[in-house]
């Protein structure tokens, strides 16, 4: 065997070795996200493809909210009834609010940046629901603050808060 054909033995080695090495890491970092959380994502992309294709701004507000609706529909029981509670209690508190799906999950945006959403315990197979709030509500208090709330059931009182939240988060 000459040394040029030992060089190309040796390269050939070297460059399967490399693209195995490549696709096992590649196979561990999609194994770093579990079933939920890719569902969630392809959910995250097909909303963002389905966004740039809509037409007038009115018809895109009704439509997410349709989506938001059927979303909720969807859910088991108990996640429903608390989901079109929040639903019914966000939109009368903050009208500014225009629902939309995030991740597959009923959420609640002021232009364009979502404020406050619900996310299902089936969601994500979590024995709790949870309302939580993205960075661009309006909550700041002291250098601590809740910025997701655990649901097992809602009561009047929690509509209560949960109305204020949004309120406080929107101003």
């Amino acid at each position: 065997m000459t040394n040029t054909q030992k060089s190309t033995k040796t390269t050939a080695k070297t460059t399967a070795k490399t693209t195995a090495e490549a696709e096992t890491k590649v196979e561990t970092k999609a194994e770093a996200f579990t079933a939920e959380e890719r569902s969630a994502m392809k959910e995250r992309a097909k909303e963002v493809r389905a966004s740039a294709r809509r037409g007038s701004r009115a018809d895109k507000a009704a439509e997410e909210e349709a989506a938001v609706v059927a979303k909720i529909a969807e859910m088991q029981d108990s996640d429903r009834v608390m989901a079109e509670r929040i639903h019914a209690v966000v939109k009368e508190s903050a009208p500014e609010l225009a629902p939309k799906l995030w991740y597959g999950m009923p959420a609640y945006a002021k232009d364009g940046k979502v404020v406050c959403f619900f996310q299902s315990a089936q969601k994500f197979n979590a024995r709790y629901a949870t309302f939580g709030f993205n960075d661009v509500a309006n909550l700041d208090d002291g250098t601590m603050w809740p910025a997701a709330f655990a649901l097992k059931e809602l009561s009047a009182a929690d509509e209560t808060r949960i109305a204020e939240l949004v309120k406080k988060a929107v101003s």
